[in-house]
């Protein structure tokens, strides 16, 4: 079993890697290694054999979100992200740790690329009273 598991996860890294390239894949879009890369990992089951059908041509559709809000630790972050096809935007937002904020939004498509606005804001400071 320990040389099954061994197997699968080096050719699951090879294919991370870009070393090898498993299944048929799709032709559009700049993601499709890692949906190639780690369907492997999901169609495998306890014993090793496969036990469902993964649709490499499948439309990718997803929406991700989260949020951190530790004031103990002061970690303060948010992200959201929308994937349909080829096409996903997002935000994301954090507080620095000088107390400055900054949020991201992001598109990104096979026609424009990548593009981000940043928006930083000043940190805040408390006021002093005498």
């Amino acid at each position: 079993m320990f040389t099954k598991a061994a197997v699968v996860l080096s050719v699951v890294a090879l294919a991370a890697a870009g070393v090898v390239q498993l299944g048929h894949g799709y032709g559009g879009g700049s993601y499709d290694h890692e949906a190639v890369a780690y369907a492997p990992v999901a169609q495998l089951s306890y014993d090793g054999h496969a036990d469902q059908h993964v649709d490499y041509h499948a439309h990718p559709k997803y929406d991700y979100s989260y949020s951190v809000s530790d004031p103990h630790t002061g970690d303060h972050k948010t992200q959201h992200e929308v994937r349909d096809g080829d096409v996903v935007k997002g935000e994301y937002s954090l507080l620095q740790p000088d107390g400055s904020f900054r949020k991201v939004t992001y598109t990104a498509d096979d026609h424009s690329g990548f593009n981000a606005i940043v928006h930083n804001t000043a940190p805040a400071h408390p006021e002093y009273h005498h």
